[in-house]
């Protein structure tokens, strides 16, 4: 029996890419920066199982040195490697579809990094279409950030607070109880028509909760998104009759497509609780793909440094529940799409290399380079189940 599983730690980078210059971002280094800010700290990071895997490796290959407080240099349990985006931007979308064989080679729309950053003729003809009295925000922010500044007025208002970032995205937060949280997706869907000549990826619906300046973000965030334009990994996992489980935004990113089934979570412990059972259950030929969002949207974009070092920590401390249940046959890779190193200044996602961590019963620790594309990923996956080649990509193992 053959199975595969991707674990993938929204935005961990290891490094900037040679490129990283030209989108600002040459001095990132989402993982080593926040080491040695544990390292300063006095409080050195602690990752036994993913340095035994080899983590610290694999960001030396990438970034030729070696995170603060981590010392193993040999005896890696892991096939481990470092990849480079073929895709242009630094976008969620480019990096999970590259992933899975399909770059993005086209440039997606942005929206400026000015006040309004939105088009008025797109937000008048929202406005038309929906009914709102009108609209908040209007700019580039962190997402956390401005529900908790324009809370209150929205709920007064009823004007929903409409905001974007370097990604190719416009999102819409709005109260589930003062808007409604199926009046917030309906505007969400007339947005993604709207936003079609811009070219952009995705409508994100925010929906939040709380009172008085003190608001959260659910779970109910349901994204729009433009479908890969060419067959995925997933897509040849389910036509040849493997189950294709996606946890998280997995199945938002890929608008559905290719997936069999979907399973979602409120934050990283949450899906890693379904993922565990979902590997009890997952058979032959299946692919299991999990986005574990916390690291980019909670700590990342909000550049809390401490916090993203606590989140790795708590997925390092689950790891062996997962090792436990693995079965001959298993092939599993952790790795991101993109960095977001929150010792950077501003909220956005940055330029960087991504890990490529394979392990599982049948593969021997050993060095795998720098990937040229994240689409090796993919192919080295497609390899194990079995499927057809996908178009992109070499197999590593």
């Amino acid at each position: 029996m053959s199975r595969a599983f991707i674990l993938l730690l929204d935005s961990f980078g290891l490094g900037a890419t040679p490129d990283a210059g030209k989108y600002g971002d040459a001095a990132t280094n989402t993982f080593g920066h926040i080491a040695a800010w544990a390292a300063k700290e006095g409080k050195p990071m602690d990752l036994p199982n993913l340095e035994k895997l080899g983590l610290a490796a694999a960001a030396h290959t990438a970034c030729g040195e070696w995170a603060a407080g981590f010392n193993q240099r040999d005896g890696f349990t892991a096939a481990y490697g470092a990849a480079r985006e073929q895709s242009t931007g630094k976008d969620t979308q480019s990096g999970h579809w590259e992933i899975a064989g399909v770059p993005v080679l086209f440039d997606w729309g942005y929206f400026p990094k000015e006040v309004p950053s939105f088009p008025k003729e797109l937000t008048d003809k929202l406005q038309e279409l929906t009914g709102v009295p009108g609209f908040l925000g209007n700019c580039h922010a962190s997402g956390t950030t401005i529900i908790n500044e324009l809370g209150d007025e929205h709920v007064a208002t009823g004007k929903p607070i409409l905001y974007t970032s370097a990604d190719s995205v416009l999102q819409i937060a709005c109260h589930e109880q003062h808007f409604g949280l199926e009046r917030l997706y309906d505007m969400c869907e007339k947005a993604y028509e709207l936003v079609k000549p811009y070219n952009i990826g995705r409508i994100i619906a925010r929906p939040f909760v709380g009172e008085n300046g003190n608001y959260k973000r659910t779970s109910n965030r349901h994204d729009y998104a433009v479908p890969p334009h060419a067959p995925t990994l997933l897509d040849h996992v389910k036509n040849e009759g493997g189950e294709v489980i996606a946890l998280g935004k997995i199945s938002d990113i890929y608008a559905g497509q290719g997936v069999s089934r979907v399973v979602k979570g409120p934050d990283n412990m949450a899906l890693f609780d379904a993922l565990l059972k979902v590997q009890d259950e997952a058979g032959d030929k299946s692919l299991t793909f999990v986005n574990f969002v916390d690291f980019d949207q909670a700590f990342g974009h909000r550049r809390d440094v401490a916090g993203y070092s606590n989140a790795l920590h708590e997925m390092d401390a689950r790891l062996p529940e997962f090792f436990a249940k693995m079965k001959d046959g298993d092939l599993c890779v952790i790795t991101a799409d993109h960095g977001c190193d929150p010792t950077s200044p501003g909220s956005d996602h940055t330029r960087e290399h991504i890990p490529m961590i394979f392990f599982g019963p049948g593969v021997q620790g050993r060095a795998l380079g720098i990937s040229d594309t994240f689409s090796d990923i993919g192919q080295t996956i497609a390899s194990h189940l079995g499927v057809k080649p996908l178009s992109n990509g070499t197999n590593l193992l």
